[in-house]
């Protein structure tokens, strides 16, 4: 049997998508090659949420055209689905198989290899230029599509102790910028006996905590019948039907936090302190024109509420820069509601226009060297808020979970004393801050450590 190799690229949502596909793969009694030089059958599963990334896919199919001239390449993901011709026109693709057909991708794989015949699931548009080009295309209507594919990620190779399972795909909002509805449909939900049979088999595997995630993770439910309750809801099942230690909860929209929410999360020793709300602007007028649906004031009362409720928890954002007519006033705005947000970290994002999003067509675009500055400023403060609430652990003792095993390290004892090289465990704490903790400790254990000082952004540790 032929060897494979899945290339991921963007969000965790890709990257669990891509597990899966793994996963279909190891069903069909391939093997996993250790490096895409090596397999015969290549996965590049992609995103579009910019123009970068679609650039990236691109150098990256070159690339392994060139490198690996034997292998069969098949692109997947966003990408496959937004654009399937412009992917099917470089050299060497051999399918396209959009996020219509991945919950299917390695059969068809696998029943493609070695045949010469075009393939096409309907998409009429693509009939001509299908057989033009002698590459087998699987493209049809997203929104058709039911499916969802759940495997557990993890957050890098040598980090096997945090698995992310994504438990909710899709997105109903039409927000103005963002692609993502057309290229994974609606909003659909892993069933709940899917979910608890996903978590229980991940504690039976030794794995202590568990980040559960989605494309837009607190509508979790709303399409699996009036039975179904919400996130809420399944958070407790969670808790009540699992032995799982620590659960994490992934972005959620800012009006799904719900008080009843926010409470489960403040109480349960057993979840993580750590709330992730996107933000994107804080301009009223730019969230308009974004078409979300909240307002600044609604945005500052979740996140005060969560502070109150869990004063030690990080509170993180995702922030948008150079939206299409975003001015001087509108920025500042944005930087003054994040000075004076309890945040403490923020993910910044430049704006890149999207094909076929509202956003794309309005005119006023900000020019690119304006939005790389605000970038940068709100990089600047968002480092700033992180180091401020990272000092404020020093002297304290904290939870934490390890990483990896022990490595070498050159750092310090204490603060004020001399470097010299040691042994050393990288740990994340409860409230997702990393940590280096003196000594060697195995990976997925729970550690209680007192904080000695700051290190770049890193905290320094010893256990207690």
């Amino acid at each position: 049997m032929p060897s494979f190799y899945v290339q991921n690229f963007g969000c965790r949502a890709t990257q669990a998508d891509g597990a899966s596909i793994e996963r279909q793969f190891e069903e069909q009694g391939l093997e996993h090659a250790e490096a895409v030089s090596q397999a015969n059958i290549v996965v590049l599963n992609t995103c579009t949420v910019t123009a970068s990334a679609d650039q990236d896919a691109r150098a990256a199919i070159r690339r392994l055209h060139r490198d690996n001239p034997g292998a069969q390449i098949v692109v997947t993901g966003c990408y496959a689905q937004r654009a399937p011709q412009e992917l099917a026109a470089l050299p060497g693709v051999d399918q396209v198989i959009g996020n219509s057909h991945k919950h299917q991708l390695a059969e068809i794989a696998i029943r493609q290899r070695g045949s010469s015949n075009t393939t096409f699931v309907p998409l009429a548009s693509l009939r001509t230029e299908n057989q033009e080009l002698g590459t087998a295309l699987f493209v049809s209507d997203i929104f058709a599509h039911t499916e969802l594919l759940a495997a557990p990620v993890f957050d890098a190779p040598n980090e096997r102790t945090r698995p992310n399972l994504k438990v909710q795909d899709g997105c109903d909002n039409r927000c103005s910028f963002c692609v993502i509805p057309s290229v994974r449909g609606q909003s659909r939900s892993l069933k709940l006996e899917r979910v608890i049979e996903e978590v229980s088999r991940l504690v039976a595997s030794g794995y202590r905590e568990l980040v559960i995630s989605g494309i837009n993770l607190g509508r979790w439910g709303r399409d699996l019948g009036t039975k179904v309750e919400g996130l809420t809801s399944l958070i407790h099942t969670i808790l009540n039907h699992t032995s799982l230690e620590k659960l994490r909860i992934s972005s959620v929209e800012p009006m799904d936090w719900s008080d009843e929410l926010i409470e489960l999360v403040a109480t349960s020793p057993r979840i993580a302190k750590h709330a992730h709300a996107p933000m994107q602007s804080g301009s009223d007028a730019v969230l308009r024109r974004m078409h979300r649906k909240y307002r600044p004031w609604h945005y500052r009362q979740k996140i005060l509420k969560i502070h109150a409720a869990m004063p030690t928890a990080a509170i993180g954002a995702d922030v948008m820069v150079g939206f299409p007519g975003e001015t001087e006033a509108e920025f500042g705005e944005t930087c003054r509601m994040i000075e004076d947000l309890p945040l403490t970290y923020l993910h910044v994002f430049t704006y890149s226009a999207r094909p076929g999003t509202p956003a794309a067509r309005m005119l006023q675009q900000v020019p690119v060297q304006i939005a790389r500055e605000r970038n940068r400023i709100l990089r600047e403060l968002g480092e700033q808020k992180k180091l401020e609430f990272m000092r404020s652990f020093v002297g304290q003792a904290v939870e934490a979970i390890t990483l990896a095993g022990g490595s070498e390290w050159k750092g310090e004892l204490r603060s004020d004393s001399e470097s010299f090289e040691t042994i050393s465990t990288e740990a994340l704490t409860d409230n997702y801050l990393k940590l280096r903790l003196h000594g060697h400790c195995a990976p997925n254990q729970w550690v209680r450590a007192r904080v000695s000082h700051l290190e770049g952004n890193v905290l320094i540790a010893a256990p207690v």
